[in-house]
């Protein structure tokens, strides 16, 4: 059974992760927008890689799930660095990366830093820009206006409370902006997206696809699928898609 182990990352501020130690490639599974390493699609695919010997690492962004730090201090860009630290700091050798929404924005962010080492990549309605497509372009004059101001906007949220979105989330999220050129990437990528996704068009996988420079890149479409993608159904082609890849990769 894995344990939650703590990472300084260097400024006081710790990273929560578990590793669960079994074969090569490191399935390394990045969680949502204000989600975390004990959602259901982390702990069922924990569990997946545990019946079949795979080795998992689990993580959560600061300001997010068991990490230290503030949520609204985060950005793109210090999340990706989360990540990397954590990748860094608890594995080794190969790794498979599985992001879920703005996981798979990180995913590919990591997967383009640390190309010798990724083998393969699946985003499970992945969503690389969504600062500026789905929040800065969707906002009125008025939330625009006020974002600038006071430097945060509250926004109501189908999934809970209202949350933040910052001027910083923002204008960091400009830097880190993947569609509009090429992703050098030459790994396997699978994305898997619900066509009923209310929070990310299933477009963003075509989109993904077209700029990934990876000839092995395939989109799955799920009709009546959600954004979680968290159902029986959905849960077990995520793991037949991961258990694909391995197969490929000799695990």
């Amino acid at each position: 059974m894995a344990t939650i182990r703590r990472l300084d990352r260097g400024d006081g501020v710790e990273l929560a992760w578990m590793l669960t130690e079994g074969r090569s490639p490191t399935v390394v599974f990045l969680p949502g927008f204000r989600s975390d390493m004990t959602g259901d699609k982390a702990t069922a695919l924990a569990t997946y890689c545990a019946e079949r010997g795979q080795a998992i690492l689990r993580f959560d962004y600061s300001g997010h799930g068991a990490s230290g730090g503030q949520f609204e201090k985060g950005t793109i860009g210090r999340w990706a660095e989360d990540a990397l630290a954590v990748v860094d700091q608890a594995s080794e050798g190969p790794l498979l990366l599985v992001g879920s929404s703005m996981g798979g924005w990180i995913a590919l962010l990591v997967a383009r830093a640390r190309r010798e080492r990724i083998v393969g990549l699946v985003g499970i309605a992945a969503a690389p820009d969504f600062t500026e497509v789905l929040m800065w372009q969707a906002m009125s004059f008025e939330q625009r206006a006020t974002l600038m101001s006071d430097g945060v906007l509250h926004v109501p949220s189908q999934y809970g409370d209202p949350y933040p979105i910052t001027r910083e989330l923002i204008e960091d999220g400009r830097d880190h902006l993947l569609l509009q050129a090429p992703i050098a990437l030459d790994c396997s990528v699978r994305l898997l997206h619900g066509q009923c996704d209310p929070d990310v068009p299933w477009e963003f996988a075509l989109r993904i696809a077209d700029q990934v420079g990876s000839r092995d890149v395939r989109v799955i479409l799920v009709k009546d699928g959600d954004h979680r993608l968290s159902r029986p159904q959905d849960l077990s082609l995520l793991r037949q898609t991961i258990a694909a890849l391995l197969d490929e990769n000799g695990a």
